[in-house]
Protein backbone atom coordinates (compact mmCIF):
# COMPACT_ATOMS: atom_id res chain seq x y z
CA UNK A 1 0.00 0.00 0.00
CA UNK A 2 1.25 3.53 -0.83
CA UNK A 3 -0.16 7.06 -1.07
CA UNK A 4 -0.47 8.65 -4.39
CA UNK A 5 2.63 11.23 -5.16
CA UNK A 6 4.24 12.78 -8.09
CA UNK A 7 8.10 12.97 -6.42
CA UNK A 8 9.05 9.34 -6.36
CA UNK A 9 6.66 7.91 -9.63
CA UNK A 10 8.28 10.83 -11.66
CA UNK A 11 11.94 9.61 -10.93
CA UNK A 12 10.64 6.00 -11.48
CA UNK A 13 9.09 7.35 -14.92
CA UNK A 14 12.10 8.90 -16.01
CA UNK A 15 14.64 5.72 -14.58
CA UNK A 16 12.11 3.51 -16.50
CA UNK A 17 12.33 5.56 -20.01
CA UNK A 18 16.33 5.57 -19.50
CA UNK A 19 16.63 1.93 -18.80
CA UNK A 20 13.78 0.46 -20.96
CA UNK A 21 15.42 -2.42 -22.25
CA UNK A 22 15.88 -3.41 -18.43
CA UNK A 23 13.36 -6.58 -18.24
CA UNK A 24 12.94 -6.63 -14.39
CA UNK A 25 11.50 -2.91 -14.43
CA UNK A 26 7.59 -2.94 -14.33
CA UNK A 27 5.35 0.23 -14.95
CA UNK A 28 4.07 0.33 -11.33
CA UNK A 29 0.76 2.58 -10.03
CA UNK A 30 2.77 5.50 -9.56
CA UNK A 31 4.32 5.50 -13.18
CA UNK A 32 0.80 5.08 -14.87
CA UNK A 33 -0.03 7.83 -12.56
CA UNK A 34 2.40 9.96 -14.11
CA UNK A 35 1.64 8.72 -17.33
CA UNK A 36 -1.76 8.73 -17.40
CA UNK A 37 -1.72 12.62 -15.93
CA UNK A 38 0.39 13.98 -18.83
CA UNK A 39 -1.64 12.26 -21.19
CA UNK A 40 -5.00 13.45 -19.68
CA UNK A 41 -3.48 16.39 -19.56
CA UNK A 42 -2.90 16.50 -23.18
CA UNK A 43 -5.78 15.00 -24.37
CA UNK A 44 -7.73 17.55 -22.43
CA UNK A 45 -5.94 20.74 -23.74
CA UNK A 46 -6.52 19.56 -27.31
CA UNK A 47 -9.89 18.52 -27.19
CA UNK A 48 -10.89 21.52 -25.58
CA UNK A 49 -8.54 23.80 -27.43
CA UNK A 50 -6.69 25.69 -24.98
CA UNK A 51 -3.41 23.89 -25.43
CA UNK A 52 -0.47 26.12 -26.15
CA UNK A 53 3.32 26.41 -25.96
CA UNK A 54 4.61 28.52 -22.91
CA UNK A 55 7.78 30.14 -22.06
CA UNK A 56 9.61 32.30 -19.55
CA UNK A 57 9.05 35.96 -19.94
CA UNK A 58 12.64 36.98 -18.04
CA UNK A 59 15.80 35.61 -17.12
CA UNK A 60 14.63 36.46 -13.73
CA UNK A 61 11.81 34.16 -14.65
CA UNK A 62 13.86 31.22 -15.55
CA UNK A 63 15.68 31.78 -12.08
CA UNK A 64 13.00 32.00 -10.31
CA UNK A 65 11.95 28.79 -11.72
CA UNK A 66 15.01 27.11 -11.40
CA UNK A 67 15.35 27.72 -7.59
CA UNK A 68 11.41 26.87 -7.00
CA UNK A 69 12.14 23.62 -8.73
CA UNK A 70 15.28 22.90 -6.57
CA UNK A 71 13.25 23.61 -3.60
CA UNK A 72 10.63 21.52 -4.37
CA UNK A 73 13.08 18.52 -4.97
CA UNK A 74 14.55 19.06 -1.83
CA UNK A 75 11.65 19.94 0.19
CA UNK A 76 9.41 16.19 -1.47
CA UNK A 77 12.44 14.31 -0.99
CA UNK A 78 13.30 14.86 3.00
CA UNK A 79 9.59 14.96 3.39
CA UNK A 80 9.36 11.83 2.20
CA UNK A 81 6.46 12.98 -0.37
CA UNK A 82 5.04 15.82 -2.11
CA UNK A 83 2.16 17.89 -0.62
CA UNK A 84 -0.36 14.69 -1.72
CA UNK A 85 1.34 12.33 -0.15
CA UNK A 86 2.05 14.36 2.96
CA UNK A 87 -0.26 17.04 3.58
CA UNK A 88 -3.46 14.38 2.47
CA UNK A 89 -2.80 11.06 2.92
CA UNK A 90 -0.12 11.61 5.71
CA UNK A 91 -2.17 14.41 7.34
CA UNK A 92 -5.63 11.85 6.95
CA UNK A 93 -3.55 9.29 9.72
CA UNK A 94 -2.41 11.93 11.93
CA UNK A 95 1.31 11.33 11.32
CA UNK A 96 3.66 13.98 13.61
CA UNK A 97 5.56 14.24 10.49
CA UNK A 98 2.80 14.64 8.21
CA UNK A 99 1.64 17.76 9.95
CA UNK A 100 5.32 19.16 9.88
CA UNK A 101 5.94 18.85 6.56
CA UNK A 102 2.30 20.35 5.69
CA UNK A 103 3.27 23.62 8.04
CA UNK A 104 6.73 23.78 6.15
CA UNK A 105 4.24 23.36 2.92
CA UNK A 106 2.14 26.47 3.61
CA UNK A 107 5.20 28.58 4.99
CA UNK A 108 6.95 28.13 1.80
CA UNK A 109 3.99 29.13 -0.35
CA UNK A 110 3.44 32.04 1.69
CA UNK A 111 7.13 33.03 1.56
CA UNK A 112 6.68 32.64 -2.01
CA UNK A 113 3.87 34.62 -2.49
CA UNK A 114 5.37 37.65 -0.28
CA UNK A 115 8.44 37.78 -2.59
CA UNK A 116 6.73 38.06 -5.70
CA UNK A 117 4.78 40.34 -4.27
CA UNK A 118 7.34 42.15 -2.91
CA UNK A 119 9.52 42.47 -6.39
CA UNK A 120 5.88 43.31 -7.95
CA UNK A 121 6.04 46.46 -5.99
CA UNK A 122 9.45 46.96 -5.86
CA UNK A 123 9.49 47.23 -9.71
CA UNK A 124 6.44 49.93 -10.08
Amino acid sequence: MESFSFVAPVAYTLELLMLWSDTSRIVTFGIAGVLGMLAGSAAYALASRTFRWEGFGSVEDVGNHIVGGILMGFGGVTALGCTIGQGITGVSTLAVGSFLALAAIIAGSVMAVRYQVWRLERMA
